[in-house]
Formats: structure tokens, sequence, C-alpha cells
């Protein structure tokens, strides 16, 4: 039985890029060994055990085949006689199939890397150093997840190309109808990882050139770079996945996406309620927000009350954020980049000024005077209305 670390922390590292966690590799054990050393079985689809102190991840060396269509048609082998390179063989680049003895590594989790003591059959430390994302063999065809992987990847290591004969095959994945397989979860899971990257919009570059775009996102606009833009700004500013995912999807360029059209992208993907709902104020509000600038104190609290933000600030607030990201994006728009978005102060502090009101004073006072219902409401609504106009000099 012998333990390698490999993948992430190993090309991490090569690349002075901070180790987040470890994934080990077990060549020559069984099951039943692993549970004997004291290790938790917790692999569903194949071997994988956790550390019995450390809990970190132990896999199993093992080979797969395909055996059906989509990311889960695979037979998976893993047994004693599975070689540290075969295993190695099976994984999607290049720059990931690159092992170091465990022995190698303190108990702290600290290594030196030194091309000497590396395991890397398939050259994955050149390509480090050329900056490529390269497919270890053809076996990377027989999953189609590896098309949004390499994306991902791409999108973290922007100055990394994805080698010709890798973006070939990834095509030739997209015209079988491998794509077509994916399930919902497993998109979600690799676009939203996507979007937290370094530059996202390369994930969606590469997605375009292999044609998995047209096939996933239709209704992002190919033709329209200000989108790509837009969430790369939201990168920049270190926005949350749900002003990320609003700016991709927002409409903010000249090709503009119907809510309608966004709500069919979210249910076909599963994309969770609260960044669905954040993303379809901002693609139903944004030209509102931009032009606030000219709205009344009326205009101002009924924008307010159409996005909720009386109720949910927070969400509000991120909304902006992401008009803000747009309106940033723009050429032309005069914005320094240290200077703060005019509509974003104001709108905030018509919101601080309108939530200031004592809704339930005013909510008395109107039922002591007969009202009820929807006019209670009402009555809230020109308080919040009063204030804000007498705050911005329009009483």
């Amino acid at each position: 039985m012998k333990i390698f670390l490999v993948g992430g922390a190993l090309r991490d590292r090569l690349l002075e890029r901070p180790v987040s966690d470890h994934d080990w590799l077990v060549v020559g054990a069984t099951p039943e060994e692993m549970v004997a050393r004291g290790y938790l079985p917790v692999g569903r689809d194949f071997p994988v055990f956790l550390h019995p102190e450390t809990r970190e991840e132990y896999a199993l060396a093992r080979t797969e085949r395909k055996s059906a269509p989509g990311y889960r048609g695979f037979t998976v082998h893993a047994a004693p006689d599975v070689t540290l390179e075969q295993d190695l063989a099976r994984r999607d680049l290049t720059v990931n199939a690159i092992a170091l003895p465990a022995e190698l590594v303190s108990a702290d989790g600290r290594f030196d890397p030194a091309p000497e003591t590396l395991a890397d059959p398939f050259h994955g430390q050149r390509d480090l150093r050329d900056k490529v994302l390269r497919h270890v063999t053809d076996a990377f065809r027989e999953d189609p997840v590896r098309i949004l992987r390499v994306a991902r990847f791409a999108a973290r290591f922007d100055d990394f190309d994805v080698a010709p004969e890798t973006m070939a095959l990834m095509r030739g994945m997209v015209a079988a109808g491998e794509v077509d397989a994916l399930v919902a979860e497993r998109v979600w899971q690799e676009l939203s990882r996507g979007l937290m990257e370094t530059r996202p919009s390369r994930m969606f570059d590469v997605l375009r050139e292999c044609g998995a775009l047209a096939v996933l996102l239709p209704e992002i606009d190919a033709n329209d770079p200000l989108p790509m833009q837009v969430v790369d700004t939201a990168a920049r500013l270190k926005a949350s996945l749900a002003v990320r995912f609003a700016c991709l999807t927002g409409g903010f360029g000249s090709g503009k996406g119907s809510v309608a059209s966004l709500q069919a992208l979210c249910e076909r993907w599963r994309v969770p309620v609260e960044i669905r709902e954040l993303a379809e104020m901002v693609a139903r509000e944004h030209s509102h927000i931009d032009e606030s600038g000219a709205l009344d104190a009326a205009g101002l609290v009924r924008l307010l009350e159409r996005c909720d933000a009386f109720r949910k600030p927070a969400r509000f607030a991120e909304a902006l954020l992401a008009c803000e990201c747009a309106a940033r994006s723009r050429p032309g728009t005069g914005i320094e980049a240290d200077a703060p978005w005019p509509q974003r102060q104001r709108l905030l502090a018509v919101l601080a000024t309108a939530s200031a009101v004592a809704t339930d004073v005013v909510a008395r006072a109107a039922q002591q005077s007969g009202a009820t219902g929807p006019k209670i409401g009402e009555a809230i609504h020109r308080a919040r209305v009063e204030a804000v106009a007498s705050s911005l000099g329009q009483a």
C-alpha cells in the first residue's frame, strides 16, 4: 500500500498559489484494508475514505470505462493492481495528473514539490510552465463535465490557453451530443464555481468556442460582449455569486433578454431561488435604477416597493451593485474607478429615509380614520413619499 498527494494541491503549489486542501490517492490497497486501518468509507460511486484523524479524503486508485452516455455512464474498477500511472491517466488535465509520495508531506501539510520527487507521466509540469490546459488522454471525451471543468479552469487561470487538440476534442464531444446528457445539478455546480473565479468571462469564451454555450446557455447573447465585461467587473469588485449571476443575465447589452427567458434558464439548470430572484429583479428593474436620478419622490418609492427593498434591503443593495457593475463596464460613462456611483448613494439614502417612517403609527392613524386593507398600505406609501420628498426638497 502506497499513498500519494495528487491533483490541485500540487498544481497550485507549483504555480505558487495558496493550497486550500489535499487530495490523497492510495495504490495497492483494498477497501477492507482501509477500514481495518480506521478509515471511514464515504464514496458512493467509487471507494473513497476519510482519514481517521484528519478527515481528509483518500481515494483508492481506479480506472474507468465508458458504459453509457453522460457523466454517470462509467464502470469503475478499483483494485490493488491498478497502478499510479493508470489512475493518473483517467484524470482530466495534465496539470492535475501529478503525484507526490505522501512520505514527503509533513504532518502539518507542508511539502516541497521538487521536480525529481514528482510522478508526472503526462508532463503536467511542462504544461504549467507553458500555461496550457491540455487533456491527459482521449478518455477525456468520455465525461462531458470535463468541458465545463476546462472552461472553469480557464476562468481561474486566465493567462492559460486551452491546447488546440483539447479544444478540437471538446468540439467533437459537443457535436456528438455528449453535452445534452449533462444533468442540471452538475451544470449549475460548475457554472457557479466558474462565476466565482478570477475572470469569469473566460469560462463563457471557452464554452462558446467549443460550441457548448449554444447548447447550455442559448439565452446569453454570443454577439454582445457587454455581459462578459459586466461579470468580470463584478469579479474585480469581489461580488457575491448572486450578483455575478445577475450581471451575466441582466440584459445590460443591446440584445436584452426578457425576464421570461431568464426564468427558463433558471428553471432548466435549477438555479437556487435566492439567486434567481435577484437576477429577475435586476433584469426587470436595471433601466429604472440607472435612470433613477430623474425620478421624483413618488417614482423613487414605487421603485423601492417593486424591488421589495423595505423587506429585503440587503438584496436591494446587491441589485444596486449589479447595476453599478454594468454602469462601470460601459464605455464613456465617465465613472472614475474609485468614485462612488451616484445612483447607489441616492437610492440607499432614499431607502433609509423611507424606512425611517414609523409605519405602525401611520397604520394606526389610518385605521382610526376608518381605513382598512389596501387603504392602510396606501397611507404608508403616501407617508414614505412625503418623507422622501421632504429630504429631496421636493415638498
